[in-house]
């Protein structure tokens, strides 16, 4: 009996760290390489079960390749997940944010969001989730600071060399500023979307992040979530999706609930979308 309960937990065990591995490698180059090693695998294992001698040969050597080359070529993304595990963010039971704590954090982004709005200041914030940004913000400028209405502001105005590119944060850090992000270029997409829009919609398609835009010309707020733009976002609606940000919540479960979950926050009246401010592909 014990020895079943000890198998059963160990391939957990080992599961979960293999998960964990591969969420802090996600939207990292590593992870398109993941998927080239794992479909080699996959043909060598083939290719011995139907005996073709020459080709296991040259998939089993091009494999021992591969395990000295990797290392090399991807050794900032393995510090980056050795420097993780050294942090404890391997750990089996993540430290849930309080709903003090994240209404702390809400405030300090929506009055920035705000002060932003009011004076034209164009901006773009994006919050990282499951999916891995560290492909953008390694090449910008680090700043792993604590977020507060003043840094956000700050960074965003117009004589700060880092205004033009975008901000990375996660739940408890602003992680980097001056990143520049992919730009959409979908030949659907209308010509009311500038740059920062753009490169929004290009960010939210190619992982699950959350991105707020501020509009320079008109002084609105917009969301980016999986490829899909809201305009004119109002204050209450901001709120309740950081909040769910912040407590852990997954925004994003799946289509339909993906779908459910932004008509509960981005609600509009008819009249309302008539009017610009229902979601927009």
């Amino acid at each position: 009996m014990w020895a079943n309960v000890r198998s059963v937990l160990d391939i957990a065990i080992v599961s979960f760290i293999i998960y964990r591995i591969l969420v802090l490698l996600a939207g990292t180059r590593a992870i398109q390489l993941m998927k080239g090693v794992f479909f080699l695998i996959l043909l060598s294992a083939a290719a011995t079960f139907l005996r073709f001698r020459l080709l296991s040969w040259f998939l089993g050597n091009a494999l021992l390749a591969l395990s000295f080359a990797i290392p090399i070529v991807f050794q900032p993304e393995l510090r980056k997940m050795l420097e993780e595990l050294g942090k404890g963010k391997l750990s089996l039971l993540k430290r849930q944010m309080s709903t003090d704590e994240a209404q702390m954090r809400v405030k300090q982004i929506t009055g920035a969001l705000s002060y932003l709005k009011a004076h034209k200041i164009g901006a773009l914030l994006v919050f990282q989730q499951e999916v891995g940004l560290g492909d953008y913000s390694q090449t910008a400028i680090h700043l792993n600071a604590k977020i507060t209405q003043e840094l956000l502001i700050s960074i965003f105005w117009k004589d700060n060399p880092l205004h033009d590119g975008a901000v990375i944060l996660d739940k408890y850090n602003l992680i980097a500023g001056g990143c520049y992000l992919p730009l959409a270029d979908a030949p659907e997409i209308s010509r009311w979307y500038g740059t920062r829009h753009r490169a929004a919609l290009g960010i939210s398609e190619v992982s699950d992040a959350l991105v707020f835009i501020v509009s320079e010309e008109r002084g609105d707020v917009s969301i980016a979530v999986k490829g899909r733009l809201s305009k004119n976002i109002k204050d209450f609606q901001i709120e309740r999706l950081l909040m769910h940000y912040f407590v852990g919540e997954q925004v994003i479960t799946g289509w339909r609930g993906r779908l459910h979950e932004l008509a509960n926050i981005f609600w509009v009246s008819k009249k309302d979308q008539e009017a610009g401010g229902g979601l927009v592909k």
